[in-house]
């Protein structure tokens, strides 16, 4: 029995189109950053970006289950003193929605180049359109994988 070994020229990338509306944001994320790392499919290779591009959409419809939405904070520091900055879920969904997608999957992902050209693959949209029609992406069930 061999092993496989793939090599970054042969892999096969596909576009996926995953719904958000109604998803839980911790299984919908990482599901997400299991697609981009490539771990579902069976040439999956460590040191090789093997995942497939992925299109969120309707990110202002993802849930938080308990007492999160008004609990969690996302935060980040300006640079200047006394700059921490902090916003509560509920505040960022109606602001930019996108982002807690973004940040949930970036947390899932390596902290290594590879991981930071795997979280590029990931396009997410606040509605339900996209510009990514060309590439004509197959939507996917996130619950099957």
């Amino acid at each position: 029995m061999k092993t496989l070994m793939a090599k970054s020229g042969l892999i096969e990338q596909k576009w996926l189109l995953i719904d958000a509306s109604g998803k839980t944001l911790g299984k919908l994320a990482a599901n997400i950053a299991h697609i981009l790392r490539g771990k579902h499919k069976p040439e999956f290779t460590p040191h090789i970006d093997t995942g497939d591009y992925i299109v969120v959409i309707n990110a202002e419809k993802v849930t938080v289950t308990g007492t999160k939405a008004k609990n969690k904070l996302y935060e980040h520091y300006t640079g200047f003193p006394g700059g921490l900055k902090s916003i509560s879920f509920e505040k960022l969904q109606k602001k930019i929605p996108t982002r807690i997608i973004e940040k949930a999957v970036k947390g899932m992902l390596p902290k290594n180049p590879l991981g930071y050209a795997m979280i590029n693959k990931l396009k997410v949209y606040a509605g339900s359109s996209h510009p990514h029609s060309a590439q004509n992406p197959q939507l996917t069930s996130i619950d099957r994988l």
